[in-house]
């Protein structure tokens, strides 16, 4: 029975893995709830889930969920005593604390970006997780541990991102990390309403050459009035006397 337990998580671990890019450590986010059940069934947290998950892990809580068993009093004092050896992650109210069920919620946000896993037995935890897609759940039934398998929400959001109607998470910050890297990252809304500029080039040297004038015939050149010059022969004439007198003489050139 535990192997096939097993196995069944080592699948439900391989689906968050494949779509949610999910990574060793795993990171559990663990409330006073759990360790009560724990304690109660005389589960060694630290020892059996690495085992379970077949991985390493990092055990985690948050203030918020070590104030609620300070005020719930003496019942819950070996809770409180094994809640408080896990790492402690800051949240938002460390001035004003809320109900661990609040706050666990709140650090997994709208699409838990931190690949945290959660391991609870409160209810109001267990219905807000399965409101979030890609949020593995753990609890403890029959004096065992067992991983959830995932719920319709994450099956939904795997099913949406396979025909191309959404980004995955993990697509998400890819894209975002290679933008940053390239130094084209902008803030939203940063390009909406802006026109492309057209950059100023300057104008072709061939554009600039004036253009030749189509030859023709080169019209004849007249005189004025448009008659041909005229050129003057002088002719020789003799006279009675035998002189030669000099008389011009026109002739068409």
């Amino acid at each position: 029975m535990g192997l096939k337990r097993q196995k069944i998580a080592k699948k439900t671990i391989s689906f968050y893995k494949y779509n949610f890019s999910f990574r060793q450590p795993f990171q559990i986010l663990i409330d006073g709830t759990f360790c009560q059940m724990a304690l109660k069934n005389k589960i060694q947290i630290k020892e059996q889930m690495p085992k379970y998950l077949m991985g390493e892990v990092q055990l985690c809580t948050t203030n918020c969920a070590l104030k609620e068993l300070e005020t719930l009093g003496k019942e819950l004092y070996g809770a409180r005593i094994i809640l408080q050896k896990f790492q402690s992650r800051r949240c938002a109210h460390l001035k004003d604390p809320v109900p661990a069920s609040e706050c666990l919620l709140s650090m997994l946000g709208e699409t838990n970006p931190h690949n945290y896993l959660v391991a609870t037995q409160d209810h109001t935890v267990t219905a807000g997780v399965k409101k979030i897609p890609g949020v593995p759940l753990l609890y403890i039934i029959l004096n065992t541990i067992v991983l959830d398998k995932p719920c319709q929400t994450s099956l939904d959001h795997v099913k949406a991102v396979s025909l191309g109607e959404m980004v995955s998470v993990a697509q998400q910050q890819s894209i975002r990390s290679l933008k940053e890297d390239k130094g084209i990252a902008q803030k939203d809304g940063e390009r909406r309403g802006k026109k492309r500029k057209r950059k100023q080039s300057n104008p072709n040297p061939l554009s600039c050459l004036k253009k030749k004038k189509k030859g023709g015939p080169t019209p004849p050149k007249n005189t004025e009035q448009g008659q041909k010059k005229k050129r003057v022969r002088n002719k020789k004439q003799k006279t009675e006397g035998g002189d030669n007198l000099s008389a011009p003489v026109v002739t068409n050139a």
